[in-house]
């Protein structure tokens, strides 16, 4: 009776197990893959790919650098917004951020380049400097050298209750390896040095200096940070204007004429209050292929 009472057992839930098989592994799936199928729906669960000549280019869900094969920007393209997904940028397989925060201010210096880490500041004016030299306009950004690094200066002394050192002994600009001029010569009446590789002045007050740069640079904010996923194909329109006067020059084509196909690859707020306006960098390079080709 027992033998008989445990079979049964088993095979209900040998059963049940079939059922469920069937439906979650079979039926479920091929429902979703039919109404995949449907018109207006086929070409997003495809992964919204993009074709050029026949051949596939990219997908319209997934930002893509448009750079020489040493990374240089390349004049006749919108630049997309940096990655930091992958050692190169926009890698599917590794899509992250760089984990680095506001206090990430300064940089681990190295006699072998290769091996120097810079933080999140320097990284951030470095990129600044860059875009600005290229699209012709003042790059420099609040806490930044002129060079295109983090201002950043570690103070050296006796410090009072509130941590302050009124009286510095020795003050050194962190970001700036030596034979580097500072970018400030003096501090609080003391001669600012550069800083030697491998040297730790974590001893010191780290002074981050504001400078003489406005806070409303000409390059925003997204041309100069990664996204969370490193994968984001957008940028803001305020990147896209600054681009255009350089795309029309390297095409030989007006303004008016990008900036028409700006407007045409631009997205509103989604459902009119949703995040912000933004032009999609893939389609819009695509189209621009497609319309004006490039002529060396």
């Amino acid at each position: 009776m027992r033998l008989s009472t445990w079979v049964r057992q088993h095979l209900a839930a040998l059963r049940a197990l079939l059922v469920l098989t069937a439906i979650t592994g079979i039926i479920y799936p091929l429902a979703v893959f039919a109404v995949a199928q449907l018109p207006g729906l086929h070409d997003k669960s495809d992964g919204s790919l993009l074709t050029a000549d026949g051949q596939v280019v990219g997908s319209s869900l997934i930002g893509q650098s448009f750079t020489d094969a040493d990374g240089k920007a390349l004049a006749q393209y919108f630049q997309s917004r940096p990655s930091a997904a992958g050692e190169h940028g926009y890698d599917p397989m590794a899509t992250s951020a760089s984990n680095l925060g506001p206090e990430s201010i300064v940089d681990t210096l190295d006699a072998d380049p290769s091996e120097v880490k810079l933080s999140l500041l320097s990284t951030v004016c470095a990129r600044s400097k860059e875009v600005g030299d290229r699209e012709r306009v003042d790059g420099a950004r609040p806490f930044c050298t002129k060079d295109g690094v983090g201002a950043v200066l570690s103070v050296i002394g006796p410090r009072d209750a509130d941590g302050e050192v009124s009286h510095p002994t020795r003050v050194v600009s962190v970001n700036e390896a030596c034979p580097a001029t500072p970018f400030l010569a003096t501090y609080k009446g003391v001669r600012v040095e550069c800083a030697e590789p491998g040297a730790d002045y974590a001893a010191g007050r780290i002074v981050p200096i504001f400078g003489d740069a406005t806070v409303d640079t000409p390059v925003p904010t997204d041309a100069v940070t990664a996204s969370g996923s490193g994968l984001d194909p957008h940028i803001s329109p305020r990147y896209a204007d600054l681009q255009i006067a350089r795309i029309a020059k390297a095409r030989n084509i007006t303004e008016d004429q990008v900036r028409q196909l700006v407007d045409a690859h631009t997205s509103g707020r989604t459902l009119g209050f949703l995040g912000e306006p933004r032009v999609n960098v893939v389609e819009l390079n695509l189209d621009l292929d497609q319309r004006y080709p490039f002529r060396a």
